[in-house]
């Protein structure tokens, strides 16, 4: 199985942060998993939340898990709020219905991970971490491509 090198994940974290620096976002803190949810780096930068390492985790852990982008986890945790619930306690609440959890993917498609990043709003984590995915040379995931 492929997997994210830690060069890389601290490459996609540098390139996230620069992107929420030069966007003057909120601190945010951007976890790296492999494809197995291992955590393979992360980063919390000054002023970030105490839980925003547990929620960066959740957000890239949840589309792993679930095996969707976190968008269809949204929308379906919008339909069937019971299905969300019960999916929550089983994954010991590292699941996130919200923008911020981004498939990573090498250049023939392979999945090598996934990336969540939180702080700011969903939608600015999740640019984020488009923005440091492609800056470590590697293709993000996040079911906007579906729209």
């Amino acid at each position: 199985m492929a997997a994210i090198t830690l060069d890389q994940a601290r490459a996609l974290i540098d390139g996230a942060l620069k992107y929420a620096e030069a966007h003057d976002l909120r601190p945010l803190t951007v976890a790296v998993l492999d494809p197995g949810g291992v955590q393979v780096a992360l980063a919390r930068q000054d002023g970030s939340g105490l839980l925003r390492p547990d929620l960066a985790v959740a957000k890239a852990w949840g589309v792993l898990g679930l095996g969707m982008s976190a968008r269809a986890i949204a929308a379906r945790a919008e339909q069937s709020p019971e299905f969300f619930t019960s999916v929550a306690a089983l994954a010991q609440g590292r699941v996130v219905a919200v923008p911020g959890g981004v498939f990573i993917r090498d250049a023939e498609g392979t999945l090598v991970g996934a990336a969540g990043a939180t702080g700011d709003t969903s939608l600015n984590d999740e640019l984020s971490l488009v923005a440091g995915i492609r800056s470590a040379g590697l293709y993000p995931e996040t079911g906007a491509e579906e729209d």
